[in-house]
């Protein structure tokens, strides 16, 4: 099951916005999809905790954002762990405007790297090639865009968004995966 299926984007701006939580979806599941990726366990509260740090201001969130947050957080470890390939980013919709589904899109990619940072600092016992996909997201997420509509925008659009998929799929399998694929680690959040 993909995110994108699961959760919908302006429903979840919606819900954000209702309970004055300061960050997008984009930006919430980038986060939770670093966590995840970079071997976070998902038993217990310390994430939830984490999240409200870095989202909310230090302050619990209502009782509705908390579930909506641990089927997210369910849901990104279901695909990325799907055999199939189907976790998705959480982005506006392909009718929303190029430029705010880009802004979005760098907002994923620099909360995933908040997410993955908190596990993995020191990036010395990864694979070459995982440290040349997070070199190349920190580049991505340094990235003002200049949009021009059309056709190669769009193209270029979904190859970064592809790249990135790929890439967060790939820090799964390297570093999140490596405890048995449920998302439940021996590592603690701090």
């Amino acid at each position: 099951m993909s995110t994108t299926q699961s959760f919908n984007y302006d429903r979840l701006n919606e819900l954000f916005e209702r309970y004055e939580l300061l960050s997008s979806p984009a930006e919430i599941h980038g986060t939770l999809a670093g966590l995840v990726a970079s071997g976070s366990s998902i038993e217990g509260e310390d994430w939830l905790t984490l999240m409200s740090d870095l989202a909310n201001e230090g302050q619990p969130f209502h009782p509705e954002l908390t579930k909506t947050l641990k089927n997210l957080m369910q849901d990104i470890c279901a695909a990325l762990r799907d055999p199939d390939l189907g976790f998705q980013l959480l982005l506006p919709e392909d009718n929303a405007p190029l430029p705010e589904r880009l802004q979005a899109l760098v907002n994923w990619v620099q909360s995933f790297l908040v997410g993955f940072g908190i596990n993995q600092q020191n990036l010395a016992n990864v694979s070459s090639d995982l440290r040349e996909v997070i070199d190349d997201m920190v580049e991505i997420a340094k990235v003002d865009f200049e949009v021009d509509d059309g056709e190669d925008a769009e193209h270029a659009y979904y190859e970064i968004l592809e790249y990135l998929r790929v890439s967060a799929i790939m820090c799964f399998s390297e570093l999140g995966n490596s405890q048995g694929g449920d998302c439940k680690t021996q590592k603690t959040l701090h």
